[in-house]
């Protein structure tokens, strides 16, 4: 009798630039080449999600201190850009998804968070945006802490308001998705260089770039996932992408 084989969820993330920045719209050759790896990922049955996010400049960051809350309208500049995790949520306008994000911190305590909008077809002129929307899809991304990285979890008392409030929104059908990294450490960052794709293991103590997109994938090891990232980081055409494996 054979062993079933146990998978594993992964995220691929490359980060944007100042062309992706001022609101550029992909070539067809960009768009052949990521739907062909999309449609490859698909086949092997491993595609989980991908999504590509809007500029900065229709985003907010939000930091979380000392019971005092500091938002920044975008555009905003890239520091630590190191993720933890991100929900995806329906909103009307981007007061829901700042809104929603208040409510994470309150349960999560300091934090910073960003709020872009997701990239839809119609963002790029790829389908006729529907005439009845009313909302969109905006992704709530909470950066990595010491806390974060070092693997502390949320207590059972911030589990338990995190659950609700996704149980909450859940009802409103304003909730997509919330998806959690593990450490850096127990990733990769893959990057291109004069001797082609090279890597190197986590953990990594920053990255300077802002998201600019990611997919998700079933694997059974990180080697597997590996070659994913190898595909994406080609498609993409990014200079480095990082692997990060979800809870």
């Amino acid at each position: 009798m054979t062993r079933a084989t146990m998978s594993t969820r992964f995220i691929i993330m490359h980060g944007t630039n100042a062309h992706w920045e001022s609101g550029a719209r992909p070539t067809s050759d960009l768009i052949e080449r990521v739907g062909g790896l999309l449609a490859a990922v698909t086949s092997k049955g491993a595609l989980l999600g991908a999504e590509g996010l809007r500029p900065s400049s229709q985003g907010v960051r939000l930091k979380f201190a000392a019971g005092a809350t500091t938002i920044v309208k975008g555009p905003f500049a890239p520091h630590q850009e190191l993720a933890a995790g991100f929900s995806i949520v329906r909103g009307g306008t981007l007061d829901d998804p700042i809104e929603f994000a208040k409510r994470e911190a309150g349960a999560l305590g300091d934090v910073e968070i960003d709020v872009r909008p997701i990239t839809e077809p119609w963002d790029i002129g790829l389908a006729d945006a529907p005439s009845d929307a009313q909302t969109r899809r905006y992704m709530v991304l909470r950066k990595a802490t010491p806390a974060t990285e070092a693997g502390e979890v949320p207590t059972p008392a911030q589990r338990a308001m995190l659950a609700r409030l996704i149980e909450e929104i859940s009802q409103d059908g304003q909730h997509v998705v919330t998806e959690t990294m593990r450490p850096s450490r127990r990733g990769r960052r893959y990057k291109n260089s004069r001797d082609g794709v090279v890597f190197y293991d986590g953990p990594f103590l920053e990255t300077k770039e802002l998201l600019g997109g990611y997919m998700t994938v079933s694997a059974a090891s990180l080697d597997e996932a590996g070659r994913w990232a190898e595909q994406y980081i080609r498609a993409v055409g990014a200079d480095e992408v990082d692997l990060r494996e979800l809870e």
